[in-house]
């Protein structure tokens, strides 16, 4: 690693702790999320705009720190997360269905997103592993999710809880990659130093 490189290094994980912070809100969403006790699909949309917000303020702060072809997709990720978020808070029942249609397909996108990420930074992060559990998992909640959507067309109470377990699960998922790729950055940081 060349001095440029080392500074860089060194320079983001001085802001590891965001990272951490942010990890453990999307803990605490999850944990909100996933005892939530809603019975209406207004509060649902709502609530997934708050999750989507959330997801894109956190990416934001990924392409803040990122250099190359990750930022422009951080960026497009922040983007979309946004627009969601803001179709969230004034469309909230129309949020709600179409999570409802489009969920195993973001899921899917995510988890390869995911997967892709933890192994290309293996190589600078010792924990790359639980990112690419976490996309695994993503990947396979993308199929349960694909393959469960005829059961609970009928009802619409389960189908309100089973997109609830859904998003919790997401937020979940995220909380544990950030606060891991907290403490990478952490671990980084102090290799560059330690050169």
């Amino acid at each position: 690693m060349d001095l440029d490189e080392r500074m860089y290094v060194q320079d983001t994980a001085r802001h590891w702790w965001v990272f951490l912070l942010g990890g453990i809100a999307w803990l605490i969403i999850s944990w909100v999320v996933l005892r939530a006790n809603y019975r209406s699909v207004v509060a649902v949309g709502v609530l997934l705009g708050v999750v989507f917000l959330f997801a894109g303020i956190n990416e934001i702060g990924m392409a803040g720190i990122s250099a190359g072809g990750w930022k422009v997709w951080h960026v497009i990720m922040a983007v979309i997360f946004l627009l969601g978020a803001l179709w969230g808070f004034f469309e909230p029942v129309n949020t709600f269905f179409a999570l409802a249609s489009v969920l195993g397909l973001i899921l899917i996108l995510y988890g390869s997103f995911e997967i892709i990420q933890a192994v290309v930074s293996r190589g600078v992060n010792p924990l790359w592993w639980l990112g690419l559990l976490t996309g695994i998992l993503l990947i396979l909640l993308a199929f349960w999710v694909s393959g469960s959507d005829h059961a609970y067309k009928v009802n619409l109470a389960r189908r309100a809880y089973l997109i609830l377990f859904w998003v919790g699960f997401m937020a979940l998922f995220r909380g544990i990659t950030q606060i891991m790729f907290a403490f990478g950055i952490r671990h980084a940081g102090r290799e560059a130093e330690a050169a």
